[in-house]
């Protein structure tokens, strides 16, 4: 089959690779009929997250069609259409029984190598390197879905693809961070990052009863969605966040603080940015957290900081003395997809939200390559790509 395969930084290759087999009797094959390149990816194409070997497999939003069954699966059956959480969950154990199914522990069969450095181990991830398990990714023509009697929605008919795609991924992390900011009647929530993940919270921000969004990125093209959804927008290049931030909530702050952005923000947006850039490439820091700073000064006293943007190792200069005398809610996680895709899905089907809007570029399996980079350097008004193999 074809697929989008990792050779190291930014080298991505569509290349025939082997097909997947039947591997355990809970497993499915999945023709894939759409996947997507998500803003994590980039993490990937940039060469920040260790432990990807030559050769893997890319790709963690995948849906498709059901193709083959393993003989312990009785939830699926060939000719389903599903889409694919892209966290790996076997649902019977301690953290699967009490909905934390990003917290498996048992779908991780790398989860010593990771523990050294996390302390414990998550789930594992699909296309997200040998530290999350080393599993295939779903940018391919098929691909193997263990513990397929938990993970995979079926579809309804009469939903399209790009409809549901997004269920395995951006839309239940942008709905979670919002979720995690315990939305009041009136409440003011500021985004930092218009991207896939951005978009989609603040939607859902909205959904849950926000009174007012306030979306923070710099591309021209991101601003303009968010405006559509209704957000207020600041340029962080053009104007100083915090204090256009202070002066819309009368000197008080967001009621809660959503950092989309993460691990690689922008070392233009300021000193501390530009610092960040510096101290990881010369191997003297990990993540490069200015949006993470920022978010904590910008919340009210006793606000909530949610965090959906990816971090991978030490962060540095984190004003927790801010956090701690002021008595911000931290509240974070790799998102919990089965928790929460049912009622998502159920949102889609009333017509509530149409996550399809955010895709901007389409192409195959053989364009993923220039597409990657596309998405990358934000050409052409990329916002979201998705792939039809």
């Amino acid at each position: 089959m074809k697929a989008l395969t990792w050779h190291g930084k930014h080298d991505i290759r569509c290349e025939s690779v082997p097909d997947p087999t039947i591997e355990d009797g809970r497993d499915a094959i999945i023709k894939v009929t759409a996947c997507a390149i998500c803003g994590s990816d980039l993490h990937l194409y940039n060469g920040i997250i260790p432990s990807m070997h030559s050769g893997d497999i890319m790709g963690h939003e995948t849906m498709g069609e059901v193709v083959e069954v393993g003989k312990d699966n009785r939830k699926l059956k060939v000719g389903d259409r599903v889409v694919v959480p892209f966290t790996i969950a076997c649902g019977e154990c301690f953290f699967c029984r009490r909905g934390y199914f990003s917290g498996c522990e048992r779908s991780n069969p790398d989860r010593e190598k990771v523990t050294e450095m996390w302390g414990n181990s998550p789930a594992g991830l699909f296309g997200y390197s040998h530290l999350l398990g080393g599993y295939s990714g779903g940018q391919a023509e098929y691909l193997r879905v263990p513990y397929a009697d938990v993970g995979p929605a079926k579809v309804p008919e009469g939903l399209t693809d790009e409809q549901v795609l997004f269920l395995s991924d951006i839309f239940p992390t942008g709905y979670m961070a919002a979720d995690f900011c315990n939305i009041q009647e009136g409440d003011t929530i500021a985004i930092w990052g218009c991207g896939p993940v951005g978009q989609m919270a603040i939607r859902s921000a909205f959904l849950l009863g926000a009174e007012r969004v306030i979306a923070i990125d710099s591309v021209p093209e991101r601003l303009t969605l968010a405006t559509s959804a209704g957000a207020v927008t600041l340029d962080y290049l053009d104007e100083d966040v915090y204090d256009r931030i202070m002066e819309l909530t009368g000197g008080r702050g967001a009621d809660a603080c959503i950092d989309a952005v993460g691990t690689e923000s922008d070392p233009s947006a300021s000193w501390d940015a530009r610092w960040d850039r510096i101290k990881v490439a010369t191997f003297m820091g990990t993540d490069r957290p200015h949006v993470l700073r920022q978010a904590i000064h910008c919340c009210r006293n006793f606000g909530t900081v949610s965090i959906v943007g990816v971090y991978g190792g030490f962060l540095d200069k984190i004003p927790f003395g801010s956090a701690i005398n002021r008595g911000l809610t931290f509240r974070m996680a790799q998102t919990p997809v089965q928790h929460y895709l049912p009622m998502l899905l159920e949102r889609i089907e009333r017509g509530e939200i149409d996550p399809s809007f955010v895709i901007t570029h389409r192409g195959s399996l053989e364009d993923g390559p220039d597409l990657y980079k596309t998405f990358l350097e934000k050409k052409d008004g990329c916002v979201k790509v998705v792939l039809k193999p």
